[in-house]
């Protein structure tokens, strides 16, 4: 019997770093589609990467020109549903993971959404059950999985007991490689450190 091969979206960020300590893929990737917060998510991805002993990919396409809001350093569009919105961000994501991953011989990719993720039309079940019915159905059959969607972030850093040494790293800031304290990124981060002890 084939042996599966798991990869993740890893950002750097609370969220992807307690799923990967979780499930310990083979192969992560972080991807740096122009964001503005690019260099320190490698950073900390590659650091997490080597403490967990997974192999770390970096995916760099830059789409700044077709961004918005405060992760692209731009004006925010009208419909968006917060500051740092990026049209159709996760279907980017996943789009440019899987194109490597299937040259990778990867049969299962893993991202890490949370529950209060679900404002965002592309943080809810639905768009993982449609993004994994499109990419499943395309030559590869690799399967999309998004097993966090049930938790908030201190639960599933809860629930996965991951060490808080390995959270003391975690970057969300959507406007600087230096954490900025204000953002929206920043105060999740904050709260979540508090609802941990860290």
């Amino acid at each position: 019997m084939e042996s599966i091969k798991r990869g993740i979206l890893l950002s750097g960020g609370i969220d992807s770093i307690s799923l990967a300590y979780n499930l310990k893929p083979q192969i992560a990737y972080t991807i740096d589609y122009g964001q503005t917060v690019a260099k320190r998510e490698i950073y900390v991805s590659k650091y997490i990467a080597k403490k967990l002993g997974i192999v770390h990919k970096v995916i760099t396409v830059d789409c700044r020109n077709l961004g918005s809001g405060t992760l692209a350093n731009k004006e925010i569009i009208d419909l968006s549903p917060s500051d740092e919105w990026w049209p159709y961000r996760n279907q980017l994501l996943i789009t440019l993971s899987a194109m490597q991953a299937i040259k990778d011989g990867v049969s299962e990719l893993y991202l890490a959404s949370v529950k209060s993720d679900n404002f965002h039309s592309d943080g809810t079940n639905m768009f993982y059950e449609l993004i994994n019915e499109l990419v499943n159905f395309q030559e590869g059959n690799i399967k999309i999985i998004c097993p966090t969607l049930e938790y908030y972030s201190h639960e599933l850093v809860k629930n996965y007991n991951v060490p808080l040494d390995l959270l003391s790293l975690a970057h969300s800031c959507h406007i600087s490689n230096l954490a900025c304290g204000k953002c929206s990124g920043c105060i999740k981060q904050l709260k979540v450190r508090h609802e941990v002890g860290l």
